[in-house]
């Protein structure tokens, strides 16, 4: 048997710091790595996505200054986009522009936040038409687009404003402000 001396004692002691220390600094790299876990896993200045329908025509254009995805919760996270929607009918194609972007991980839902504006040129079949509103949600797989702000529908010389909106981008085109609506119509 060994006996205890004042030796013996020491070195279990500088073992138990450094055990001690190792815990320590095992702990402060978890943290760093649960921090990082958070941060962006890739980013792109001028990003450009196309999406094709089953006949490989355009189904949607996504541009952005700047994107970066997360790969925490899957989301994607944009600066100035544009979403450029084309209609198999024909029509011109609707450009939605907002100030920042949130993509979801399912690539189907993108929340527009700030001020948005949506355009569609005229064509031989449909008048031109502008829609300005703020916080936008749009479903991609449906072609469907809703917000609870204030929203404004511009068909020069028409105008016709309200809060809330419904919007489906496809034919047939459906748009509908849900309260507080007032319009400004000309007639030629």
């Amino acid at each position: 048997m060994i006996q205890p001396t004042p030796k013996l004692y020491f070195i279990v002691a500088i073992l138990a710091l450094l055990s001690w220390g190792l815990v320590r600094w095992n702990e402060e790299g978890d943290v760093a790595v649960k921090i990082a876990e958070n941060s962006p896993d890739f980013f792109s200045t001028g990003y450009y996505k196309e999406q094709m329908n089953n006949e490989g025509l355009p189904e949607n254009e996504l541009l952005a200054e700047t994107m970066q995805h997360y790969k925490f919760d899957g989301s994607t996270h944009l600066q100035k986009p544009v979403m450029t929607l084309y209609d198999s009918a024909g029509n011109a194609p609707w450009k939605i522009r907002a100030d920042n972007g949130l993509m979801a991980a399912d690539g189907e839902n993108l929340q527009l936040i700030g001020q948005t504006s949506i355009h569609r040129d005229a064509s031989k079949m449909n008048a031109e038409l502008t829609i300005n509103t703020y916080d936008l949600h749009v479903n991609l797989a449906n072609n469907y687009a809703e917000t609870a702000a204030w929203a404004e529908i511009i068909s020069p010389p028409n105008v016709t404003s309200g809060t809330g909106m419904e919007t489906i981008f496809v034919s047939p085109i459906n748009l509908k402000l849900l309260s507080k609506v007032k319009g400004r119509y000309e007639l030629k």
